[in-house]
């Protein structure tokens, strides 16, 4: 029987030198694609866009809800002068009117708030994904050179976590990591570079706030 164990044994042990021996012989490379990420321009120039767009979305929204609160408290206060029994029918009719035009209208403008803070927030992060994925091509694009240069087997992300949550590189040799000279190629035309951030879609036109009367 000692035999038919003879075979997948030793095959098994060739199997693990030739792993160990190509292991040997292979280039590995590491990059903190985190840190990379954190220290490009475009990375906080994006940031500082999306922040000022939010910005002004925060600003026009406030205003909206300004012009809906003063159009409530005219519908209040119409509501007060046509309870006052000492108004006359004609009086009491062109108030209840005015009241309902203006009740109308705030339902329309609440909608309008309504619909305008999901779009212009469905517009935002789609956004800031166009200008995230264009970041990440760049990062990819100077990564992938430095891998065909220097004739990298295998590049692992050092910032990655596993499914488990811990790092999926719990160790490297320094000299395997080349994460400051990326980082480097993507600042390095920083003071001269004129090409701008990925130019965003138009934004659909959202409905201006109704003033009220």
């Amino acid at each position: 029987m000692k035999k038919y164990l003879v075979i997948p044994v030793l095959a098994l042990a060739a199997a693990f030198t030739t792993a160990t021996a190509s292991a040997q012989s292979a280039k590995f490379g590491t990059v903190d694609m985190k840190r990379v990420f954190d220290s490009y321009y475009k990375t906080k120039d994006a940031e500082s866009k999306i922040n000022e767009d939010r910005n002004a979305a925060k600003k026009e929204l406030e205003e909206r809800m300004d012009a809906a609160k003063k159009l409530l408290d005219d519908v209040k206060k119409l509501d007060e002068e046509i309870a006052n029994p000492a108004l006359s029918k004609d009086t009491k009719d062109q108030k209840t009117k005015s009241r309902s035009d203006k009740a109308t209208e705030l339902q329309s403008m609440d909608r309008e708030i309504r619909e305008y803070q999901t779009t212009r927030e469905k517009q935002l992060q789609e956004k800031s994904v166009r200008m995230r994925a264009g970041i990440v091509d760049d990062i990819n694009k100077i990564v992938t050179d430095k891998v065909k240069a220097e004739n990298f087997d295998f590049v692992f992300d050092k910032s990655g976590p596993s499914l488990n949550g811990v790092p999926i590189v719990l160790f490297s040799r320094d000299s395997y990591d080349f994460t400051d000279s990326v980082i480097n190629a993507l600042n390095k035309n920083r003071a001269t570079s004129d090409s701008p951030l990925a130019a965003p879609t138009a934004a659909p036109a959202t409905p201006k706030a109704k003033k009220a009367n």
